[in-house]
């Protein structure tokens, strides 16, 4: 069986994007064949600041962007926790310090070209969603760096000059002419969408699919698992909330 190349686009800041990870490694496992795996950069706040804040309360963050109640806020993040939680991810949104990802996705990108573009995306994913690090700090992005077998010296001069900035703007771009809105957003084969973090068995029914060259399977935009620049979906019956 020949290789399959899947493409994700996605955000650090997207806790969907990390549920959504765990659910594709899971539909890898259950495959029969290899697959490799490309992170598209997808920014869902272009406008955030570099600088993050030391402490964030969400549930009044929430009540105050969708007119809820900080009890009703908590109860939307408390439901994504344990969809996190069912996965063996521990989500901590009272550690999340909000920040523009755009300096993490030009390291991702330049990550790829070592082979440890996946193993650096886990370790942000963890270092925003998990414990509470300012992934726009050049110093933390330079460590997380080092932990997959980066060179950090090499990772500093990335981020202290432009550098892969063409390419995260290429991804966006192109994310754009496919229509991607939402993330995480899976491209199969180059010919297979599948949006949002679908079930691992949708996953790998689009993955065995492609390799058939048989018509993709139909998905539920609506029930997709997403975030986006309006905000995410932490509700999986349906309300919205954002981070």
């Amino acid at each position: 069986m020949r290789t399959l190349a899947i493409d994700i686009w996605s955000d650090i800041a997207c806790p969907w994007c990390w549920i959504g990870k765990r659910r594709l490694e899971a539909a890898i496992d259950a495959f029969e064949g290899d697959v490799t795996l490309t992170w598209r950069a997808f920014e869902l706040d272009p406008s955030a600041s570099a600088e993050a804040p030391k402490r964030v309360d969400y549930a009044r963050r929430l009540a105050a962007k969708y007119g809820t109640t900080p009890d009703g806020a908590q109860t939307m993040i408390d439901r994504m926790v344990a969809v996190g939680r069912s996965l063996g991810l521990e989500l901590r949104f009272d550690r999340v310090r909000p920040t523009n990802t755009f300096a993490a996705h030009r390291l991702l990108s330049w990550a790829a070209r070592f082979g440890h573009q996946t193993d650096l995306k886990e370790r942000l994913f963890a270092a925003y969603l998990n414990e509470g690090l300012a992934i726009s700090a050049h110093e933390v992005l330079t460590g997380l760096a080092e932990r997959v077998g980066l060179d950090p010296e090499a990772a500093t001069v990335v981020l202290e000059s432009d550098a892969h900035a063409r390419e995260v703007r290429e991804d966006q771009l192109l994310g754009g002419r496919l229509g991607v809105r939402g993330v995480p957003f899976f491209v199969i084969d180059d010919r297979y969408a599948v949006s949002g973090a679908q079930p691992a068995e949708e996953l790998l029914t689009a993955m065995r699919r492609a390799v058939d060259d048989a018509p993709p399977a139909s998905v539920d935009r609506a029930a997709s698992e997403e975030c986006g620049p309006a905000g995410c979906d932490l509700d999986p019956a349906g309300e919205q909330g954002g981070i």
